[in-house]
């Protein structure tokens, strides 16, 4: 079986950033981060917190992802860049 996990670049990149600072894939990565995960699967907390990140990523990126940037509607006003999130190496 294959799991595919679909990224924007806002998340992509924070995880490209690791993988490039330990000389790993952006899959190994992917696969510490499950294997984290599941180590602590009987905790109802991590139940709760796969529940609200699916409901949650309809419309806002992770913490650790870098900010997406976004155009001003506004006169005056300049766009917003990407930008590396505090919480991403």
């Amino acid at each position: 079986m294959t799991i595919k996990i679909h990224l924007d670049d806002a998340e992509m990149n924070p995880v490209q950033r690791l993988a490039d600072t330990l000389h790993v894939t952006p899959e190994d990565v992917a696969y510490a981060a499950l294997n984290r995960l599941m180590l602590g699967a009987r905790d109802p907390a991590i139940h709760s917190e796969i529940v609200n990140l699916k409901l949650a990523k309809a419309n806002n990126l992770p913490l650790w992802a870098d900010t997406a940037g976004s155009v001003h509607a506004y006169e005056g006003m300049r766009d917003v860049e990407p930008e590396k999130s505090k919480y991403s190496v």
